[in-house]
């Protein structure tokens, strides 16, 4: 019950997060923006969505995952909904680059490491990938969705509106269903045999935010992580999310065909990332990221050659494979941050996504500042293909932990997460 709710949280929040990659043309219509202008405000969005990640999941240390839940949504249906009202590009950084940004940062992919640490011993690969899988897939299927709205009597507005009144009806399914820590419930984690009591709330989320980025920062296998999980965010979010559906229009392709495209990326990165969630509870995570990457490097320098009017079948090729792999990536960096960081695995991770998002905001306005310098997206293209490739090389480097070993470095002191007795 608490992975399937945690699962349509994150489809909606990162639905609602990714929905401006529909409206760029609109947009640009309508206001005369660039799509550098409009790109600065997806960056604002994509940065603050991953810097939000790591206090957020002090906050539902602190204050409670229900709370700090519900709270989100309400600022992602205030972010949507205002901006009927919106006349300037400020006003657009503001409402989807800064309300929607934060409440989609505080239901990410920190949410996931917490529900994975806290509810599962067993199968926590794949409890991982499958909620993983559905914060990626919930921004692509409700591409289509928001296009096709866009093109309605309402146009943009109607999308906006729609948005924000399903993000509304999210927060009484949080409330009323969604429960803390199985201790909660009289029950054991799924897989384990004793029941764990709830930690006792002590510090500030600052505070244990901070302290952990500290602890991490010591280490070596934290910068591996972090860097190549920024080109990680620079390659799907940062790029394809954001820039996929003007570069496909830059080639004569209708907007409501390219985010269906999108869509289908969806739908088979539910289906790699549920499959990497399952290997990386079998196999070497280092040795999964380096295969990931180098993959989804070989498709991006080959992206701008099968952009066309219509649908062909390489580049369906190109979608089943891309969606494959899209965030494949999240289960085994999970799994190493667990093995490194022990119970600290959530805070830790929130930084490292942090840090994948901030590779996103960089690459959204330098391809929207390459689209309005070259007219071409091409160059973002190869770019992002060869940093893929040094990002392989970088989980590489990453030393294995073995089975009985202590963590690395405990990222908070475990007294402010979980009772002594707990831990041990």
């Amino acid at each position: 019950m608490i992975a399937a709710i945690g699962f349509v949280a994150l489809v909606g929040a990162a639905g609602f997060r990714a929905t401006p990659g529909a409206l760029v043309e609109p947009l640009k219509q309508e206001f005369g923006w660039s799509s550098g202008v409009i790109g600065l405000a997806m960056s604002v969005n994509l940065a603050l969505y991953g810097v939000t990640a790591p206090f957020a999941a002090a906050l539902m240390e602190r204050f409670g995952v229900r709370k700090v839940t519900a709270g989100a949504m309400t600022l992602i249906a205030l972010g949507s909904g205002l901006t009927v009202f919106m006349t300037s590009a400020w006003q657009l950084v503001m409402l989807w680059g800064v309300l929607v940004g934060l409440g989609a940062g505080s239901i990410s992919l920190g949410f996931v490491a917490t529900i994975g640490t806290r509810w599962f011993v067993k199968r926590q690969g794949l409890v991982t990938g499958i909620l993983s899988a559905g914060g990626a897939t919930g921004s692509l299927i409700f591409l289509p969705l928001v296009a096709s709205l866009t093109e309605s009597s309402g146009g943009w507005r109607t999308a906006a509106i729609v948005v924000s009144l399903v993000a509304l009806a999210t927060v009484p399914l949080i409330l009323l269903f969604f429960r803390e820590h199985p201790a909660d419930l009289g029950i054991p984690p799924y897989g384990g045999d004793e029941i764990v009591p709830a930690p006792v709330p002590t510090g500030s989320a600052a505070r244990l935010a901070v302290d952990g980025l500290k602890q991490a920062a010591k280490t070596r296998t934290f910068w591996l992580l972090a860097v190549g999980f920024a080109i990680c965010g620079a390659t799907t979010n940062g790029l394809v999310a954001t820039h996929f559906i003007p570069a496909a229009h830059d080639h004569g392709m209708p907007t409501v065909t390219a985010a269906g495209l999108l869509a289908m990326i969806g739908i088979f990165d539910l289906i790699g990332t549920i499959l990497s969630g399952w290997l990386s509870d079998r196999v070497d995570s280092r040795i999964l990221l380096a295969v990931y990457y180098v993959l989804r490097g070989l498709s991006l320098l080959v992206l701008p050659s099968l952009f066309s009017e219509e649908i062909t079948g390489p580049m369906v090729i190109f979608v089943i494979f891309y969606g494959m792999d899209f965030i494949a990536t999240v289960p085994p960096t999970v799994a190493l941050c667990r093995e490194h960081f022990g119970m600290s695995a959530g805070i830790v991770f929130g930084w490292v996504f942090a840090c994948h998002q901030l590779g996103a905001a960089f690459a959204a306005t330098a391809a929207g500042v390459t689209r309005d310098s070259f007219g071409d997206y091409a160059p973002a293209w190869y770019v992002a293909g060869v940093l893929s490739v040094g990002a392989a090389l970088l989980s590489m480097r990453i030393k294995r932990v073995p089975v009985e070993s202590e963590p690395e470095a405990p990222a908070v002191p475990v007294p402010d997460l979980l009772p002594e007795e707990a831990h041990s």
